[in-house]
């Protein structure tokens, strides 16, 4: 098993491998698929990829927490929090891929 971690630059090496680009506009439009997620995430819309899953944004309230270490409650503030669930088809392609 790789520890490889995939980068913006990978995405646009396959990009350019798989459709012809150039490097930089292969770059381009991976940054721009990229930012449109982004924005799309910030404006609270939800993104849905077919065959890989939906990343969407979770409004989490406030609550009480406690220090583990010395068993004090502390105040949690209310966030956003990004999720993602990932499609059936996602889920069965990484199982097969851990055999």
């Amino acid at each position: 098993m790789t520890n490889k971690t995939l980068t913006r630059m990978d995405l646009a090496d396959a990009v350019h491998e798989e459709v012809g680009l150039s490097r930089n506009e292969s770059a381009d439009l991976v940054e721009s698929v990229l930012t449109q997620m982004s924005d799309a995430l910030a404006g609270g819309d939800s993104v849905k990829i077919s065959s890989f899953g939906t990343f969407s944004i979770r409004d989490k309230a406030a609550r009480i927490g406690r220090n583990p270490k010395t068993g004090e409650e502390v105040p949690i503030t209310p966030r956003r929090v990004l999720s993602f669930r990932p499609s059936h088809l996602m889920k069965d392609r990484v199982a097969a891929g851990n055999k």
